[in-house]
């Protein structure tokens, strides 16, 4: 997809970068996500994925470059963005009910909250609905099950209409089954709505057949295309400069190989050396 605007594009960069000290995690980087647009953002563990979302919500700065949100530079409260969370078990005595933590996405950004009326009221309603999780809205949301809580947060995410959907890994620890409703409910989304999607994972194969362009990032470089481009063994070798096979099997994307990859830095984990799970590898 070609952008005709910069402004026009819910997410425009030029040129960006980020580093940590001797480190780039990705560099060079221009790339517009127009409306509608479902983009994956793959790569190895540490090699730059949630820092990319955490630049976009304007929680990191770039080392170089520039990037635009709805025509902006990013920033935090940008009401223009939904953001899915990695997936993290709540405890059960969680005093929010499924609805209380959808309404902090109308005006959760604020250092007060305001009385909700009945707009507010019918927009949680419609964004519970939309998700399939009207029948336990007044739930406490600790006593959910993983895949009705991620329903839950994609209400959240949605239910300021955002221009933009940030989503990192959303289908983990999701069963196939949960995988595929929180799929389809995403691309439901950008596709009545024109919502741009940026859809961080670790396997793509359960979103391929939604996947407009892949941003797969790997050692500081980053290739940019559709799956079919990107997707393939001299596009993956040339990027991990060692040899990576790429394979069809039973219609999922299988690769195979294991450069070595250091640890993000600042990040304080034992990341894989794998290309990871962004694809089934062997």
């Amino acid at each position: 997809m070609t952008s005709t605007a910069d402004a026009a594009a819910p997410l425009s960069t030029r040129g960006a970068a980020v580093a940590f000290g001797a480190r780039t995690l990705w560099s060079g980087l221009d790339l517009d996500v127009e409306p509608g647009e479902f983009l994956a953002v793959l790569g190895p563990n540490g090699a730059g994925k949630s820092t990319f979302l955490r630049a976009v919500l304007g929680e990191q700065s770039l080392s170089a470059g520039t990037m635009s949100v709805v025509g902006r530079p990013p920033g935090r409260g940008n009401r223009a963005i939904g953001y899915v969370p990695q997936q993290k078990t709540l405890n059960a005595a969680t005093p929010l009910r499924a609805r209380d933590l959808v309404a902090l996405g109308i005006d959760g950004d604020r250092f007060w909250l305001r009385p909700r009326g009945r707009a507010d009221r019918a927009r949680v309603d419609e964004a519970l609905s939309a998700v399939g999780a009207t029948a336990y809205a007044d739930a406490p949301i600790g006593l959910l099950s993983g895949g009705e809580q991620q329903r839950v947060r994609i209400a959240q995410a949605l239910v300021g209409d955002p221009s933009l959907l940030l989503c990192d890994e959303p289908l983990l620890s999701l069963d196939l089954r949960h995988q595929r409703a929180v799929s389809s409910m995403i691309d439901r989304r950008r596709r009545e709505h024109g919502t741009a999607v940026v859809f961080v994972t670790h396997e793509i194969n359960p979103v391929l057949d939604l996947v407009d362009r892949v941003l797969y990032i790997a050692g500081g470089r980053h290739r940019l295309g559709t799956p079919a481009e990107v997707l393939t063994s001299s596009s993956l070798t040339d990027l991990y400069r060692t040899p990576v096979d790429v394979f069809t099997v039973r219609g999922r994307i299988v690769v195979v190989g294991t450069p070595d990859h250091p640890v993000e830095a600042g990040r304080g984990h034992d990341h894989s050396s794998h290309p990871d799970a962004t694809v089934e590898h062997r």
